[in-house]
């Protein structure tokens, strides 16, 4: 992480101040680090900063795991082939990451709100199709 932006490296430290920290900051440090480091290096250094933020704020209890990968791929995925090496014009290509909500789309609302989904990552469930 030694050739990330100052902000970046302050979010890995744990010293990102929750109360200013919204969703877009969220994803822009997903993007930030997605640039920097593959998928893997880039979810373990992501998900232990999100888990000290939310620790930092007095609500170790709102780090949700599922949410964190599912959001961080999302970005990876979008950012595959782009060339974008600006969030905002990434974010311009991709709003709907702005949106908590996205994941309801792959997620059923009882999943993502289960305790495995919190500590554990899970996949989405294909929805099943009525057979004609």
């Amino acid at each position: 992480m030694t050739d990330a932006p100052q902000d970046v490296l302050q979010f890995v430290r744990g010293e990102t101040d929750p109360a200013i920290f919204p969703h877009r900051e969220h994803v822009r440090m997903a993007f930030q680090m997605l640039r920097r480091h593959d998928f893997v290096e880039t979810a373990l250094h992501y998900s232990r900063a999100l888990r000290a933020l939310t620790a930092k704020a007095g609500k170790p209890g709102k780090f949700h795991q599922t949410v964190t990968i599912a959001f961080l791929s999302l970005v990876a995925e979008r950012m595959q082939g782009a060339g974008q090496a600006d969030f905002d014009v990434f974010i311009r290509s991709n709003p709907d990451l702005l949106d908590k909500s996205v994941l309801g789309r792959l997620y059923s609302a009882e999943r993502l709100s289960s305790q495995a989904a919190s500590t554990t990552f899970l996949l989405p469930v294909p929805l099943r199709l009525p057979v004609s």
